[in-house]
């Protein structure tokens, strides 16, 4: 029995060799550098900031929910700019159907304080990308807000490179066409 315990000392078994790091440290951590930035994308892509706020503060609870099964703590980031992006499509939807059944009234949309916090100029090109088809808007968001590369792209939107290449090349095409409409 001694030598059975030696045995199990030296050599322990595989799944302790791949610990996981703590999730609450290390989510907290990656909460506190890319929150604001993460709620900012969701807020370009849904419109609201409590919607936004919430949208995110989900991802970050599917992270820590999830910890133990997340295949690499290392790719955190863009496993949260998906989560993000996969929670604003939901919110999309369940605001189509909700038109479906109650109309579409009109809700008012700028805040005092997003309207003080974003000039006229602002206002047109947040609106004109606000209007672009879904996945136009959500590839011009990534690349020109986020900066991803079209790789990086790809992979948080599910999509192949040039699918991305596409799809920001006409998003960017409708979006000259609606600034120079606009003036």
């Amino acid at each position: 029995m001694q030598t059975e315990i030696r045995n199990v000392m030296e050599d322990p078994p595989p799944e302790l060799h791949a610990v996981a790091p703590p999730a609450d440290a290390t989510v907290a951590e990656l909460f506190m550098a890319h929150r604001l930035g993460l709620v900012r994308f969701a807020f370009l892509l849904v419109g609201d900031q409590e919607t936004a706020e919430d949208v995110v503060q989900d991802a970050f609870a599917a992270v820590h929910r999830r910890w133990r099964r997340l295949a690499d703590h290392g790719q955190l980031l863009p496993y949260l700019r998906t989560a993000v992006l996969n929670g604003c499509r939901t919110v999309h939807r369940r605001r189509a159907i909700a038109r479906r059944f109650r109309g579409d009234p009109e809700v008012p949309f700028w805040s005092a304080e997003a309207s003080a916090l974003l000039g006229e100029a602002r206002r047109e090109v947040f609106t004109a990308v606000r209007d672009l088809p879904r996945r136009q808007r959500e590839a011009v968001v990534l690349r020109y807000y986020l900066d991803l590369s079209e790789a990086e792209m790809a992979v948080v939107m599910g999509v192949s490179r040039g699918t991305v290449k596409s799809t920001t090349s006409r998003a960017l095409r409708a979006l000259a066409a609606k600034l120079e409409e606009g003036r």
